[in-house]
């Protein structure tokens, strides 16, 4: 995989949404996993949301079920990350990874390659 780059962390209010993107360099997007991690300061990274090759597959993490929605369109070597209500705890950087494979996985150490991180700040 190539280079990845975010875009779209921003400051929003608790219980507002934004929508993450990260674009992925490269001719192979369409065989990669894509994944969403984040970092809080003081915290250890955290898995947010995992898809398949093929987008059929997803998994999210326990603190966000229910609220993001990770997807992917392989036209536009893009990944996004849709967060609805959002909280001040999702307040961190938010990185976009990816790994080879075909099933989504929460093991940050799986992943091989990671972009440079977006800020988020949810305000109370």
């Amino acid at each position: 995989q190539g280079q990845l780059v975010e875009s779209g962390g921003g400051l929003v209010q608790a219980g507002g949404s934004l929508r993450l993107s990260c674009v992925a360099s490269g001719p192979s997007f369409s065989t990669y996993i894509m994944g969403w991690f984040r970092q809080a300061p003081g915290k250890n990274r955290e898995f947010v949301g995992s898809i398949s090759p093929n987008g059929g597959s997803v998994l999210h993490g326990e603190s966000v079920e229910g609220r993001f929605i990770i997807s992917r369109d392989n036209a536009k070597n893009t990944v996004y990350l849709q967060m609805l209500n959002l909280k001040p705890e999702d307040t961190a950087v938010y990185y976009c990874t990816s790994k080879a494979g075909l099933v989504p996985t929460a093991n940050a150490l799986d992943y091989h390659s990671w972009g440079q991180g977006t800020q988020v700040t949810v305000s109370s």
